[in-house]
């Protein structure tokens, strides 16, 4: 039997009342911007969308990815898509990257007009010849046309990556604007099996604008302070979903 509902969760609830710092993650900050009904209910009220299925494959892609440019991090070399790429930068050293990659840390920044701790768990960091920090994410996926970042729903993507930019401009580090994604591809067209998922890897870069990030935490902030649960999203599936059933049980009763 599921336990994800049952109590009903108190960790990570926003408290109006208290003066200790609301920790807020990227993806909760991704959720609002997805839909403020869905984020308000989650974060105010501890009812959040039913968890999704992990994804195994590609969290055995990511980590061997960190542990293949980790490599490349000691030695302080480029990796070979960055030179097939004519990337000129190598993976950033620091002290704190394993914490900055940790889903339970990540990199942190105390947004003090909101008094939000900011949080985002990022894949890899890249460092260029001009000592800016380029911010690295990993994705896979099997599909039989090309991979990209221009689809509609790709924006969550986006936000991602900027969000990242923002956290780390705030920590004091000189940025480059242009992030990348490392896009593993799986192939389906091989004749076989035999025991083994054939990847291409294809690098998107992508320029990167966190200007929208600190008006949004502050309409987060207005958001979870007030006493009325928002409108629902007219494309939130959940919020459609819903709706839909509480007709429905209304016409059973």
């Amino acid at each position: 039997m599921s336990q994800y509902y049952s109590p009903k969760k108190t960790r990570g609830i926003f408290n109006p009342d208290t003066e200790e710092p609301f920790r807020i993650s990227r993806s909760k900050i991704d959720l609002f911007m997805s839909c403020p009904k869905c984020f308000y209910l989650d974060r105010r009220l501890g009812i959040g969308r039913p968890p999704g299925f992990p994804f195994n494959l590609n969290t055995a892609v990511d980590t061997l990815l960190k542990k293949e440019f980790d490599i490349h991090r000691v030695e302080k070399t480029p990796h070979p898509f960055m030179k097939t790429y004519g990337i000129d930068a190598v993976p950033f050293q620091h002290e704190k990257m394993d914490e900055w990659r940790n889903n339970w840390k990540g990199v942190q920044y105390l947004y003090e007009p909101t008094n939000f701790l900011v949080t985002g768990a990022i894949d890899d960091i890249w460092i260029n010849s001009e000592k800016e920090l380029m911010v690295v994410d990993y994705k896979a996926t099997s599909k039989k046309t090309e991979v990209s970042i221009d689809a509609e729903w790709q924006i969550t993507y986006k936000r991602q990556v900027e969000i990242y930019q923002w956290l780390l401009h705030k920590n004091g580090f000189k940025m480059s604007n242009t992030a990348y994604f490392v896009y593993c591809n799986g192939i389906t067209d091989k004749e076989a099996f035999d025991q083994r998922i054939e990847f291409t890897v294809k690098l998107i870069p992508y320029n990167g604008n966190s200007d929208w990030v600190e008006g949004t935490l502050k309409n987060i902030k207005d958001c979870l302070i007030g006493e009325n649960i928002p409108e629902m999203d007219k494309d939130c599936d959940y919020c459609r979903y819903r709706k839909e059933l509480a007709k429905t049980e209304s016409w059973t009763k």
